[in-house]
């Protein structure tokens, strides 16, 4: 599945709840490593999940702290590790959506 395709659903279900495309940016960064330039270059090339994931400068060191229920599987649980990334996003924009404060999304 192209990163590309989700994209949209993520900013979506985030602006549904009165936050921001900007903000989903700022989580995604944080847990890629990616800079804006970079991200927009990997939805224009409608990358898929696997490539957007190895191809990502540095997967933020705190990504493990992500724990919590997406879906009713708990993300610290689940064993592929691609999988895994796509679980972390989710649950992070899950945070936002649900008015989190921005910094604890990032667990900063």
């Amino acid at each position: 599945m192209a990163f590309a395709k989700v994209y949209p659903m993520l900013v979506q279900k985030a602006e549904r709840k009165g936050r921001t495309k900007e903000e989903v940016d700022q989580i995604i960064r944080w847990l890629t490593g990616y800079d804006q330039k970079g991200l927009d270059k990997q939805i224009r090339q409608q990358t898929d999940f696997e490539t957007f994931f190895a191809q990502a400068p540095a997967m933020h060191p705190n990504a493990p702290l992500i724990k919590g229920v997406v879906c009713g599987i708990r993300v610290e649980e689940v064993e592929d590790p691609l999988m895994q990334k796509i679980r972390w996003l989710d649950k992070l924009v899950d945070e936002l959506a649900k008015g989190k404060a921005m910094e604890k999304i990032l667990r900063a």
